[in-house]
């Protein structure tokens, strides 16, 4: 008998998924294990493996939204028939789920993917990435009038990018009327994604914890050299200040393990590894991949998985797995100039620490005592004023999980490992 291929859960709180594409045409044999469509979740894009040897008899849905559990496709052996009205979603049921952009006057109506189209009879799909496949939906642009600037010739977001913002020849004059309309003053009208749905309902979850914030600044100076150090002995991995700071925050975590945490309705669950989240931000919005067990891990191989993470992130070629498990995050906005922020809590997480730029201060250092005159006999200490690296960090903890004083302490220990990286690293 055929067996269902149903759209899976990739994650808690995971309610749909949109199909990007089939990789199997109906009629090819498939191997359990086989990479069989993709889909694009609330958080991710990535392929989807068959759990079952056999023929791929019927695509139910070929493309769009669909609810998890949804009877998607079928397999079974060469010639077998497909049961009907088994617990499957006709594709009219499954794709109004597609949010659609309603025609306004400043912003056209949005239009099928005619590169999906032709893929469906004949197999001839545009090849192009999963989030230049999004943009081009987003906005309605027809990839097959694209040139690929990717491998083999792949649409890439940046071509879509630039397609979006080039008109085409034939229309220059009408594209100049949306312009007008928009400097008269008319609003420009942007669907939401199923990831900025997600970013507003967690942050709005996160926005109802009772927090608090504290600050110290750390002189990077040693920090900074040691960087420098990491950097000529590991040139492939090139290591930043950022995986340092991921280091040290891994090994206070496991010394302050009330901040290693996270909130469940009965009980605070105290972890064994430091599971550190790095907040990236990406064309889709952003996102939390996680380096898992980076208390131990060295910094260089910190910095690998790193720029792994990172990389796949803006390639929207994460899996559900990259972004499970964390337990502690840092958000980092250094990189813009920004000095001092404050994160928002990233639930059920007990903590999160944002980290600003480093900057030259005027810092009080003890100097030389000086001279002797008129005072008894006495020659006191003295300030001096130099300039050093400063680096500012705020944490935001959960007030139900942690209290101020163990968040001072790891937060010192944080600024202490900073300063001094060669007694920890």
């Amino acid at each position: 008998m055929a067996s269902e291929v149903i759209l899976p859960r990739l994650g808690q709180g995971m309610e749909a998924g949109t199909i990007l594409r089939w990789l199997v045409a109906e009629g090819d044999q498939v191997k359990k294990g086989q990479p069989l469509f993709e889909l694009d979740t609330d958080k991710v894009t990535q392929e989807v493996e068959a759990e079952a040897s056999g023929v791929l008899l019927k695509i139910v849905v070929p493309e769009g939204e669909v609810p998890v559990g949804t009877a998607i496709a079928y397999v079974g052996e060469a010639g077998e028939s497909v049961p009907e009205g088994t617990g499957t979603q006709p594709v009219e049921e499954a794709a109004p789920r597609e949010q659609v952009p309603v025609p306004t006057e400043s912003a056209p109506a949005a239009v099928p993917e005619p590169a999906t189209v032709a893929a469906a009879g004949n197999g001839g799909r545009v090849k192009a990435s999963p989030l230049a496949r999004r943009i081009a939906r987003e906005r309605g642009i027809d990839l097959a009038s694209l040139s690929g600037t990717g491998p083999e010739g792949r649409i890439v977001a940046e071509d879509v990018e630039r397609a979006a913002v080039a008109p085409a020849p034939a229309e220059a004059a009408p594209a100049a009327a949306p312009a007008v309309a928009a400097a008269r003053g008319e609003v420009e009208r942007v669907e939401l994604t199923s990831l900025r749905r997600t970013i507003a309902r967690r942050l709005t979850e996160a926005w109802t914890v009772p927090a608090f914030q504290i600050s110290m600044s750390a002189d990077m100076t040693k920090t900074q050299e040691l960087r420098a150090l990491l950097l000529e002995r590991y040139p492939d991995e090139r290591p930043t200040v950022t995986d340092v700071l991921t280091k040290v925050c891994a090994i206070a975590l496991m010394r302050h393990r009330d901040v290693n945490a996270t909130f469940t309705e009965d009980a605070i669950e105290l972890h064994a590894a430091a599971n550190v989240g790095l907040a990236v931000a990406t064309d889709r919005g952003l996102v939390v991949p996680v380096i898992a067990g980076a208390d131990s891990r060295t910094v260089a191989e910190i910095a690998a998985a790193r720029a792994d993470l990172v990389g796949r992130a803006r390639d929207a070629k994460l899996t559900a797995g990259d972004l499970e498990g964390g337990t502690f995050t840092i958000s980092n906005l250094g990189m813009y100039g920004v000095e001092q922020f404050i994160a928002v809590l990233n639930p059920p997480q007990a903590a999160i620490l944002a980290v600003g730029a480093i900057e030259e201060r005027p810092v009080a250092r003890p100097g030389a005592p000086p001279a002797a005159a008129g005072f008894d006999g006495g020659a006191s200490s003295s300030a001096q004023i130099v300039a050093r690296p400063m680096m500012t960090m705020t944490l935001t903890c959960d007030h139900r999980t942690i209290d101020g004083a163990v968040a001072a302490d790891f937060l010192r220990t944080v600024k202490d490992f900073l300063e001094e990286p060669g007694l920890t690293l």
